[in-house]
């Protein structure tokens, strides 16, 4: 097994990797994960389809809104993949374009600006800064 601390934007990592076969069992500041590990001929191994190890904790509930909507008023924007989200440039009430950043997630070392695929209205906002979110988890609402 070998220990590292990383040091991402600010922010302070203590991880772990073990590798049996083409398996690493990859442990973030106390979270587990699995990764495989694909070797293309000649080139340098990568990592692929990163998901928790056995079941993950709980996450931090999410805050409420700050503009509550009538439930079923708006159409979810899901989570595209697992990661912490980092930052959050919406706010219930506030209109958006197809294309405007709604927030942005943190996964495998990688920002990830999540956009609005059509125009609409926040009508809630989901999940707070540093809040760990798994893949097809709602982020938002948009009407």
């Amino acid at each position: 097994m070998k220990n590292f601390n990383f040091k991402i934007n600010g922010n302070e990592y203590q991880t772990s990797v073990e590798q049996s076969g083409d398996l690493l069992q990859v442990t973030v500041n106390g979270k587990a994960y699995t990764a495989k590990l694909i070797q293309e001929e000649g080139a340098a191994p990568k990592v692929a389809a990163v998901k928790p190890a056995a079941a993950p904790a709980a996450a931090a509930p999410a805050a409420p809104a700050a503009a509550a909507a009538p439930a079923g008023a708006g159409k979810a924007v899901e989570s595209p993949l697992p990661g912490v989200v980092v930052s959050i440039a919406v706010s219930a009430g506030q209109a958006v374009k197809a294309g405007d950043t709604l927030l942005t997630l943190e996964a495998m070392k990688m920002e990830n600006a999540i956009q609005a695929d059509a125009d609409g209205t926040v009508t809630k906002v989901l999940v707070t800064v540093g809040q760990s979110v798994q893949s097809g988890d709602p982020l938002l609402e948009i009407a």
